[in-house]
This record gives structure tokens, C-alpha cells and sequence, in this order.
């Protein structure tokens, strides 16, 4: 027990509270399809979580490159898997990320590594949206960030009210995306069109 009365956990492996949890929940641990299920779900939850390790100047790293480009660079359809932190299930969908270089281009690959730092951690889609404009913003100095992340919830699909097909919309606009109505209408039709696959 701690001061304030919990029971102290801190030294328990984590299988031990997976094994724990799947008693709770009816089944055993022990039985020949389940004994390995705790060493696997410590596993995946630590591969879920891997954001928590990681910030968003690390997985840039020196990826900005000078550029006299100034128009919007939009990274669409950036497929993004995360964990409703209300009742830790999944949360599925895609980010749209553009920004307005200042002098410089980011990797388009670190677009998507900067969704994968915040969605690699217990969330709600309004913050993750957020914290990625948030974090293209700072690392690019960008003159302006827009954000669209479109997601299916488990926990309304599976659970609760039930809702398979419903979809849930999140945007958070920066800097010249706030200002000029002109370039987040631009954003807006580049995220909602539709274009032939190439090949």
C-alpha cells in the first residue's frame, strides 16, 4: 500500500498484470492457447506506445533542408493507428499534414514519422491533431501548418453506441492557415478530392 491508500503495483512484471487481467475477464492464462498471450500483449503494448521514447526533433534530425519552395506541401493519406486513451482501444484512420515552407522543405518521410510520435501514445483525436500541427510547426519553422486526421473509434464501433459507420473529422490550423481563408480553402479541396492512383 501506498500513503495514499493504492495498492502498489510498480514492481509486478507486466505480464503478471496481463495474466492478472485475463483471469479477471473469466479466462486462464495458462491454458495452452493463452500462455503466451502476456509476454505478447507486453510486447505489442510496448511497440503501441513507443511514442512516449521519442520526441519530434529526434525522428526529424537533420532533415530540413534550405528550399525557395513557397507554396503548400501536402502529405495526404498518411495512415495512422493509435489508442483511445478512455478505454485503450484502437483508434484507426488517416492524417492529412501540409504546411508553408520558410526557406526550407522537411523529408517527406518525417511528415509522417511526426504523426507516428503522437499517435504512438494514449490519446483523444482532438489533442493528437494538435500536437502534430503543434510539431511541424516548430520543427519546420513553417509559415503556416493545417491538420485533418479522419478516424474510425473502436470504442463506438465495438462497444457503447455501436456506431460501425461512423467516422470521426479533427483539424487544427497554424499560422497562415488561420490568416488566409483563400489557402485553407486550397487545403480543404486538395484533402477532400479524389485523384486516379498513379500506374
Amino acid at each position: 500500500m501506498t500513503d495514499s491508500g493504492a495498492i502498489d503495483l510498480s514492481g509486478v512484471e507486466f505480464e503478471d498484470l496481463v495474466a492478472e487481467m485475463i483471469r479477471r475477464c473469466g479466462d486462464s492464462p495458462d491454458r495452452e492457447g493463452m500462455a503466451k498471450t502476456p509476454e505478447r500483449v507486453a510486447k505489442a503494448m510496448s511497440f503501441l506506445t513507443k511514442g512516449y521514447g521519442e520526441t519530434p526533433e529526434e525522428v526529424v534530425g537533420g532533415a530540413i533542408f534550405p528550399e525557395a519552395h513557397e507554396s503548400m506541401v501536402l502529405v495526404k493519406d498518411i495512415e495512422l493507428y493509435s489508442m483511445c486513451e478512455h478505454h485503450l482501444l484502437p483508434f484507426f484512420g488517416k492524417a492529412h499534414v501540409a504546411y508553408i515552407p520558410n526557406g526550407s522543405v522537411m523529408g517527406l518521410s518525417k511528415v509522417a514519422r511526426l504523426v507516428e510520435v503522437f499517435a504512438r501514445r494514449f490519446q483523444v483525436q482532438e489533442r493528437l491533431t494538435e500536437q502534430i500541427a503543434q510539431a511541424v510547426l516548430e520543427v519546420s519553422e513553417a509559415r503556416g501548418v493545417a491538420v485533418v486526421i479522419e478516424a474510425h473509434h473502436l470504442c463506438m464501433m465495438m462497444r457503447g453506441v455501436q456506431k460501425q459507420n461512423s467516422k470521426t473529422l479533427t483539424s487544427a490550423m497554424r499560422g497562415d492557415f488561420v490568416e488566409d481563408r483563400s489557402l485553407r480553402d486550397e487545403f480543404m479541396w486538395m484533402v477532400s478530392s479524389t485523384h486516379r492512383a498513379l500506374g
